[in-house]
């Protein structure tokens, strides 16, 4: 009787946070991977079933492979990038040092700025000629630079805002991790004669590999979903050279209204990152001590 009605509160209490994963990711999923076989219905014309011709057609389509091809790179720049930049910071403000407090604002300050003012303020030093990054560029002879307007240049201009507005929320993380560190150990590595970077190496990094793998994760999933930063600068410009994947299933299902190649589009990239997310929680978590 007893494990009867531990089964029922027990079930009852997880039926809400049930309900909202069915809703809200399961369902949605479900739903997207039936559209992606079915033709985009219009007006009067209800959507027909024309199986992998979306898939078809992804696979044929040269900005798809562009927008992927950008999506690896701005991924394989952004996330080591942002991530030793957070570390490097979280180490710093982790000392005592004067104004500790304030230095901790300033570096987690672009991570709440609204999109908006991010667009803002990066149009204005990217501007070609009166902006502060070509003025500094043409300091050493680099100037009149439209490093947003250039193929060659446009992708990396979004690598550097993406790391400078990620690596401060990922920085709390790490000061988080390294908070919880006890000082003995640090004390006792020390007294053994070991360095500083003996230190980090063999006490401090393995302390927090398991918030170096939530950092990862947040990385790798916030590199394939930027939209915002692509809408506000550069609207996958210039010649596709900043289309990355959220963006080109945004443009192919609300501008184009191709919702069933969206639809294609949108089960490749889940299960892309779901083949990721297996890598890391099978292999990578096997690394991570957590006692």
């Amino acid at each position: 009787m007893n494990k009867s009605r531990n089964l029922i509160y027990g079930s009852l209490l997880l039926l809400p946070a049930a309900v909202l994963l069915w809703v809200f990711t399961y369902q949605p999923i479900l739903a997207t991977l039936y559209h992606s076989f079915f033709s985009t219905p219009k007006g009067r014309r209800a959507a027909v079933f024309v199986g992998v011709d979306h898939y078809t057609r992804m696979i044929e389509d040269p900005v798809f492979w562009q927008a992927l091809t950008n999506n690896i790179v701005y991924a394989a720049a952004t996330i080591p990038a942002s991530m030793a930049l957070a570390l490097a910071m979280a180490l710093f403000v982790n000392n005592r040092i004067h104004g500790q407090g304030l230095v901790r604002m300033a570096y987690f300050t672009p991570t709440v700025l609204p999109m908006v003012a991010v667009a803002n303020i990066w149009l204005f030093f990217y501007a070609p000629s009166y902006g502060p990054v070509d003025q500094l560029l043409g300091l050493v002879g680099l100037g009149h630079n439209n490093l947003l307007g250039t193929p060659s240049t446009a992708l990396w201009a979004l690598i550097v805002i993406t790391i400078w507005k990620e690596a401060g929320f990922f920085m709390i993380f790490y000061l988080a991790a390294l908070q919880q560190i006890s000082p003995t150990l640090i004390e006792a590595a020390r007294l053994e004669g070991a360095t500083p970077l003996q230190t980090f190496r063999r006490v401090t990094a393995p302390l927090i590999m398991p918030t170096t793998l939530f950092v990862l994760v947040n990385a790798l999933i916030g590199a394939f979903r930027l939209v915002d930063h692509v809408i506000a600068l550069t609207k996958g410009g210039p010649d596709n050279a900043t289309t990355l994947l959220l963006f080109y299933i945004y443009e192919t299902g609300f501008q184009y209204w191709d919702t069933g190649c969206a639809a294609a589009l949108t089960v490749f990239l889940l299960t892309v990152l779901a083949l990721i997310a297996l890598f890391q929680f099978g292999y990578l978590d096997k690394k991570v001590h957590y006692r």
